[in-house]
């Protein structure tokens, strides 16, 4: 684990704040500051000396798919996942217009700081490649290399697809990390390449219509899982945990408990793409065993 105070997790939710305390405090995420202000409000100077840096730290999902991949605990990295809203289809889909779209704000701080290494991740689709094709632009802009792969939660046996465009910044790089498929080959915007029934490809994964059992998802974060329906008409699976139910407005924390698991990345795609990463430009993992803990 990197050392004490060597992390910097910034979000404005304030129940998450708690998560990451608690999280913090059990040993299980880098300990560091929790900073709960808008990130427009953030100067270079908030984040000097730090090693992780999370924004839009949500409930340390970047964390826990740093640790899952053993990334370096003296190596410099930062993280953040973008708000999606405005690129969502899920949303109103105003795209840069949205008072939500922060990338701005996240390109301003990396001008600034210029961390050796930055992940991130974003909604999939043509908003979700138009949005990246932008960031590829600024941060080439910077001197960093852009490297980015579309893949599905299904990929590493979620049961659920949440396709999503993970990408990585490398101040380094002498050139595209070996085995880290582009989304968008010419134009901007292009369908990314998938192999058929392979990592990225959606359609090869039917887990709403599997049976609920280990001999299915295997010995997974998803074993047992249950479909819960929802407002929208549709159910979404989620691990069978005791204080996770029943989930009900008026019991506290329950909404909220299901609100930061859905707003969170999967670690473990994070984690694979993360490993990829370090395997195309020679960094060695951390041969230190990682705490076990679940999202």
């Amino acid at each position: 684990m990197p050392t004490p105070t060597s992390a910097y997790y910034n979000d404005t939710d304030p129940y998450v704040h708690s998560w990451l305390r608690n999280l913090a405090d059990a040993t299980l995420i880098t300990d560091g500051i929790v900073d709960g202000r808008d990130i427009r409000k953030l100067i270079p100077a908030d984040l000097a000396g730090r090693i992780r840096v999370h924004l839009f730290a949500g409930i340390a999902g970047w964390e826990y798919a740093l640790q899952l991949a053993r990334w370096p605990a003296e190596l410099p990295v930062w993280t953040g996942s973008c708000p999606c809203q405005p690129f969502s289809v899920a949303g109103k889909r105003k795209g840069t217009a949205d008072k939500r779209h922060l990338w701005p704000e996240f390109h301003r701080l990396v001008s600034k700081c210029r961390p050796p290494v930055v992940f991130g991740e974003q909604v999939a689709g043509k908003d979700g490649r138009k949005w990246l094709a932008g960031v590829r632009f600024d941060l080439e802009s910077l001197g960093y290399r852009v490297a980015c792969a579309d893949l599905a939660a299904a990929s590493v046996g979620a049961p659920h697809i949440r396709q999503r465009l993970y990408w990585v910044a490398d101040a380094t790089a002498t050139g595209r990390p070996r085995g880290v498929q582009e989304p968008h080959e010419g134009r901007a915007g292009s369908e990314p390449r998938r192999e058929p029934g392979g990592v990225g490809d959606p359609s090869c994964q039917r887990y709403e219509e599997q049976p609920n059992d280990r001999a299915w998802f295997g010995d997974s974060p998803w074993t047992g899982a249950v479909l819960i329906p929802c407002l929208d008409g549709k159910a979404r699976r989620i691990p069978v945990e005791p204080e996770l139910f029943p989930l009900a407005p008026r019991l506290p924390g329950h909404v909220g408990q299901l609100r930061a698991y859905g707003n969170s990345i999967v670690p473990q795609v994070a984690a694979e793409f993360i490993s990829s990463y370090m395997e195309a430009v020679g960094i060695p993992p951390e041969p230190d065993p990682i705490p076990e803990w679940t999202m």
